[in-house]
């Protein structure tokens, strides 16, 4: 955003300074992730950049690493439980959270910060302490080293998303839209399913997006609770690390950048169609 004419030297001096800060910090945070990337096409089985590459020579790039990864059955094995897991925790935590959203949004709701604090829980306290925990209940019920486990775990760690999301977009929603319906005659469930879903719907997809990821991503649990038959892909990337160093780890990698930049763009897109639906110009 432009500064306005009325700016002193020392507003236009702070503005290019917090801009050339934020850039810097930016760069901190994505380079090294960005590196990954050029390397996933290295023609060498290494982890670093040779002179070969250095000079741009085609020869010293290659796909071989993206082929290795479709080429193994144990990484599609593992691609194929995080889409599983990753879609069934999605749908449970979305289902979950937006309920509990609706009733915490509601003004005579009895102990709803009490209620807030427990639903968003497992977003302060310790990975590791979760996993553990859950790792000694699941295996005195029977559902250690079972996809229904892992399901349940990250749907546990998916939900406070949920809620925080879907709570965000319920309090600028205007309650006189549902008396407005009543007074038309709609049934309740009518008046919800017209009029409350479609107005809290990219709180709901944005908050299944973020569910999803956190799936997807997650390592921790899955170590505690998965057996070989439920690896995902970040439970195969770190058993590759520790098993065997190969590139076909920066080739999965650069995918998952590359998902997760996707899932970035489809929720700024959904926030700015939330703030158009609340009359809220978009930022």
């Amino acid at each position: 955003m432009a500064l306005p004419a009325y700016a002193t030297p020392v507003d236009r001096m702070v503005h290019y300074s917090v801009r050339t800060g934020a850039g810097l910090v930016f760069a901190f945070l994505m380079l090294p992730i960005l590196v990954i990337i050029p390397l996933s096409f290295n023609a060498l089985p290494y982890f670093t950049f040779n002179e070969e590459m250095l000079k741009l020579n085609p020869d010293a790039y290659s796909l071989r690493w993206y082929q290795d990864m479709f080429a193994n059955e144990q990484w599609i094995h593992s691609i194929k439980n995080s889409f599983i897991i990753g879609i069934a925790a999605t749908l449970l935590a979305t289902l979950l959270g937006t309920l509990a959203a609706l009733g915490l949004s509601r003004p005579h709701m009895p102990w709803r910060i009490p209620i807030m604090s427990l639903l968003i829980s497992p977003m302060i306290v310790p990975i590791i302490i979760t996993a553990a925990g859950m790792f000694f209940f699941y295996s005195s019920v029977g559902l250690s080293q079972t996809t229904t486990g892992i399901i349940l775990a990250h749907t546990a760690l998916g939900t406070p998303f949920v809620v925080i999301t879907v709570t965000a977009t319920l309090f600028g929603f205007d309650t006189t839209l549902m008396r407005a319906s009543a007074n038309l005659g709609a049934t309740p469930v009518q008046t919800f399913f017209r009029v409350v879903v479609p107005m809290i719907l990219p709180g709901v997809i944005s908050g299944g997006l973020f569910a999803f990821v956190i799936s997807f991503d997650e390592v921790v649990c899955v170590i505690f609770l998965a057996g070989f038959e439920q690896r995902t892909i970040p439970r195969q990337m770190w058993a590759g690390i520790r098993e065997q160093i190969s590139p076909t780890i920066l080739a999965v990698a650069t995918l998952l950048i590359v998902f997760s930049v996707c899932m970035m763009i489809v929720l700024e897109l959904l926030r700015r169609r939330n703030e158009r639906l609340r009359g809220i110009r978009p930022t």
